[in-house]
């Protein structure tokens, strides 16, 4: 429902609506991308990497999983001054640990960039991996090291409400 007095965009951006069945092959490509190769640790970084980091931990026996809390965008999808670290893991946790650090979309980049910094500050050894991978819209260094798709459509996951 449009909020009375917002300015609407002259043209709605695409959507991509992805269903369940259509997640679970986006990560079934994550993991076939990420086969052989050793993580001591995953790292989701919440809200939305928690559903893939857990089924992505399933297909590559990862048990050690670990939590980013996150907030840079609020429930409209705007975007705050800097990310703020709700939660992370001690550097201990991380230090000299081959780290799999996963969110949902790297979108401006700006949230998972952060993450990635912080596990190299703490000695970790991070590798990016999202579902969905804006070029167009990310304002960071850089791209996530394996990623199922580029898009430039605003993607609606199964697990967020309302979406």
């Amino acid at each position: 429902m449009p909020i009375l007095g917002a300015m609407q965009p002259a043209v709605a951006p695409e959507r991509d609506v992805v269903s369940w069945e259509e997640l679970d092959r986006l990560v079934e490509v994550i993991a076939g991308r990420l086969a052989g190769q050793p993580f001591d640790v995953m790292l989701a970084i919440t809200r939305g990497g928690m559903v893939p980091a857990g089924m992505l931990a399933y297909r590559l026996k990862i048990r050690d999983i670990l939590v980013a809390a996150v907030e840079y965008y609020d429930d409209r999808g705007q975007p705050g001054p800097h990310p703020t670290f709700l939660q992370f893991p001690a550097d201990p946790q991380l230090r000299g640990k081959q780290v799999l650090v996963v969110d949902e979309v790297w979108d401006s980049g700006t949230t998972i960039h952060a993450v990635t910094e912080r596990v190299r500050q703490a000695g970790g050894l991070p590798t990016t991996a999202v579902l969905h991978f804006k070029p167009g819209r990310s304002t960071v260094p850089g791209e996530p090291d394996v990623r199922a798709v580029d898009t430039d459509a605003w993607v609606v996951y199964p697990f967020k409400a309302g979406g």
